[in-house]
């Protein structure tokens, strides 16, 4: 289990800084801990590969201090997925708010998506990664991540067949394969150069339109 207390990335930031400076700190934070983990991390670093004595110097504290806010590296872990996935929802969401007239939902949510491969705090990575080479644990926490994406995605998919007068065929598992194709997509996008990033998004765009227009289809052949 881990701990309850929710993590924000405004928070995240914050720590991120504060533990940036000289000398050691009197008090820590679960989030100083995470930012810690969030530095150790790069573009081909599993989290699994961290050691908690690594991020125990990361954040400058003793060992035995992390245990005030993790039971072990795979809370610290849990957390690290959870908050990948709070945060990637959270900006997908405002960038729909602030859509553009005439610009595609899809294209929009995809092209957000990509653009947090590059992302300073490397979240989507998390994601990603974790999910494939991760513990049992941690694939489970991926998979829990998932879950959400797809729900929140089939109520958005109802709600937008409804305003367009065009029924979906199974919105549910329309929006299951729509998100599993998303992830998969992005993890093969981590290792490929930024210049050919756009020939991901161009797939993605181009096979997620597929996929609503065949469930526009089914859910017309079955009002029939």
């Amino acid at each position: 289990m881990t701990d309850p207390t929710p993590l924000h990335p405004a928070s995240l930031h914050a720590a991120k800084a504060a533990t940036t400076g000289p000398g050691r700190k009197p008090q820590i934070s679960r989030d100083d801990l995470i930012a810690a983990a969030l530095r150790l991390l790069g573009p081909h670093r599993s989290v699994s590969t961290l050691s908690l004595r690594e991020v125990a110097r990361e954040a400058d504290i003793a060992p035995n201090s992390f245990y005030r806010h993790f039971r072990d590296m795979d809370a610290l872990a849990i957390a690290l997925i959870e908050l990948g996935g709070r945060s990637l929802r959270t900006i997908i969401r405002e960038a729909r708010t602030r859509m553009k007239p005439g610009r595609s939902v899809i294209r929009t949510s995809i092209e957000t998506f990509m653009e947090q491969l590059d992302a300073d705090e490397r979240l989507l990575h998390i994601l990603l990664r974790e999910g494939v080479v991760g513990s049992d644990a941690y694939k489970a926490a991926v998979e829990r991540e998932l879950r959400t994406f797809e729900e929140e995605l089939c109520v958005d998919l109802v709600r937008l067949s409804e305003a367009g007068g065009r029924p979906v065929h199974a919105p549910a598992l329309v929006a299951t394969a729509m998100t599993r194709l998303v992830f998969a997509m992005g993890a093969t996008a981590i290792d490929l150069p930024r210049e050919r990033r756009g020939e991901v998004v161009e797939q993605l765009v181009e096979m997620l339109k597929m996929i609503m227009v065949g469930a526009h289809v089914l859910a017309e052949h079955e009002g029939r």
